[in-house]
């Protein structure tokens, strides 16, 4: 987890000017939203699956006692082999930062509803998958990591998207406080594999060279407004899912904790609830 990063005002100039945009790896959304939301490789799949780890060790201590016929102490819905995480992951990691985590639909968000461009990002989900609507230096980007970089998005077309996003059934949070201003671009932190940093006009020459070679593939015009959901499976069948480091990796990393549930069994509790609310 990097750190050390001022804070600064969603919309302002920063980074230089440059977006930066993680593209998928594995089934690692989650990780990717909340860096984009951030502007910056600041947390790894490892860094959230020990914020899993914690929350899962604070609910087991909430349960002991009263346990559940429907409560399974050895699984955990914070976070799954294959690497996806709850929204009690997300609020977690952005917390960090001094970020809430708001949904949509709740009144103190009414106002991001009739305006949602003087707000400065949102966060989607939907099934398995994560992503966020962040506003850089004055635009609006959708940086879904699956899309090759960062689409623009004009503020009349932003407040339509997420009126389709909400009528295709994705889950919208909006997502307040003082983002990180300034993300170090070194070496090290760029290279995990997925982040680059883009000038807003690569981006746009990125994401109008793979649309026009989607419609000629198809041999139809765009849509305006197509189902997210469509969108997501039919990109989703190109990932590789089956990374079999990140699952034995996550898997040693909650078999740690569950080891240490049972040395110290007086300062942990039952991993993960029956998780009512959103998954990623």
């Amino acid at each position: 987890m990097s750190g050390g990063q001022e804070a600064g005002g969603g919309g302002g100039t920063s980074n230089g000017g440059m977006l930066y945009h993680e593209v998928q790896e594995s089934k690692l959304c989650a990780v990717h939203c909340v860096n984009t939301v951030l502007q910056g490789p600041f947390f790894s799949e490892f860094d959230l699956a020990a914020l899993a780890s914690d929350l899962d060790r604070t609910e087991r201590q909430m349960m002991l006692g009263s346990v559940t016929g429907d409560f399974l102490p050895e699984l955990s819905h914070n976070v799954s082999l294959d690497g996806d995480f709850s929204i009690q992951v997300l609020q977690k990691a952005l917390e960090v930062w001094d970020l809430q985590v708001i949904p949509l639909n709740s009144p103190v968000a009414e106002p991001a509803q009739i305006d949602p461009e003087m707000e400065n990002a949102f966060i989607c989900h939907l099934q398995d998958h994560w992503f966020c609507i962040r506003k850089v230096n004055g635009e609006w980007y959708n940086f879904d990591s699956l899309y090759p970089a960062p689409e623009h998005l004009s503020k009349f077309y932003l407040s339509a998207y997420l009126d389709s996003l909400k009528s295709f059934g994705w889950s919208i949070f909006l997502v307040r406080g003082n983002f990180p201003k300034e993300c170090p671009m070194t070496s090290s932190e760029a290279s995990n594999g997925y982040g680059q940093w883009l000038l807003p006009e690569d981006a746009e020459r990125i994401t109008k060279s793979c649309n026009s070679a989607s419609r000629t593939l198809e041999g139809s015009a765009p849509q305006q407004l197509s189902n997210p959901q469509v969108q997501y499976e039919e990109a989703e069948m190109f990932l590789d899912d089956e990374d079999e480091d990140l699952k034995a990796a996550i898997a040693a990393s909650l078999m740690e904790s569950s080891q240490a549930i049972e040395t110290h069994p007086g300062t942990s509790g039952n991993e993960k609830k029956t998780n009512d609310s959103e998954k990623a």
